[in-house]
């Protein structure tokens, strides 16, 4: 994988309530800050699979530096908190240090596998059974 050129939050474009939520991100980050549904993608030459964009939320950071790669679910929204600045900014870096670093995705898995009932959710919002990282 080569270097991106910004750092990307790659959501559902399928599913409303994600698109909703990253309408509110696309908000709260800076500008050089990247958010793409994943269908419009390249998510091999971005490390990463359609399979795993399904699944989680994704924050695919520049080569090196502290969010570089690819991170998924939790640890990918706490990257997206942590780069949007103050006052979002600590809350990321909370949501990295235990304990909240090992609560963190049960929440996140917990909202994405019932994404579908939440308000803005449709049937499309649905993740496929057996769709795992």
């Amino acid at each position: 994988m080569g270097p991106v050129p910004a750092p990307t939050l790659v959501f559902d474009g399928d599913c409303a309530f994600c698109t909703r939520s990253a309408e509110v991100a696309r908000r709260l980050l800076p500008a050089d800050v990247r958010v793409e549904p994943w269908q419009f993608l390249d998510l091999a030459a971005l490390g990463t699979t359609a399979a795993r964009a399904r699944h989680e939320v994704l924050w695919i950071g520049r080569d090196g530096g502290v969010d570089g790669g690819v991170a998924g679910g939790a640890p990918a929204v706490a990257l997206a908190l942590r780069a949007a600045g103050l006052p979002w900014s600590p809350i990321g870096v909370l949501l990295s240090l235990p304990p909240l670093r090992w609560a963190a995705p049960v929440l996140y898995r917990l909202i994405a596998d019932n994404r579908y009932r939440l308000p803005g959710g449709t049937a499309a919002c649905r993740v496929p059974p057996g769709d795992a990282a």
